[in-house]
């Protein structure tokens, strides 16, 4: 896979409910992070006093977060109406030449901050609130 413009990597929300995605607008940088909990099941009788990890258990995890300038009434709204309302609507995560990741987060966290003389910004947070699904995307070429 070449090298990827970090500008491809899209966080969108569902804006109506209805599988309806929009980008959220103004975003500069985004980043999703996966993570699994660990089950040990170590004991007297693990081999050479090695750890042993029970695989399949644990909860999995998927982090959401972004950061950037306003730009776009309905999505800044709508994420705004997100994290006072506590929803748990559909994102997606599109990742350029890989693939589309979606499923249910809620907004942890939104920060807003600006200097005498720039922009506006804010940074947003959001956690998974049920299973991630993962596309992969149709290769390209000959």
């Amino acid at each position: 896979m070449a090298a990827q413009n970090g500008k491809d990597l899209l966080i969108k929300l569902d804006l109506t409910g209805a599988g309806q995605f929009e980008t959220i607008a103004g975003l500069r940088a985004t980043r999703i992070a996966f993570n699994a909990e660990t089950v040990d099941v170590t004991s007297l009788d693990s081999q050479g006093g090695w750890r042993e990890l029970l695989g399949g258990a644990g909860v999995k995890t998927a982090a959401l977060s972004g950061s950037g300038v306003f730009k776009d009434a309905a999505t800044d709204e709508r994420a705004r109406q997100i994290f006072f309302d506590g929803d748990v609507p559909l994102f997606q995560v599109i990742v350029p030449d890989f693939g589309r990741i979606e499923g249910p987060f809620q907004i942890t966290a939104i920060e807003y901050a600006g200097s005498h003389d720039g922009e506006a910004t804010y940074e947003l947070s959001m956690a998974s609130a049920g299973e991630i699904t993962f596309a992969p995307f149709a290769p390209v070429g000959p």
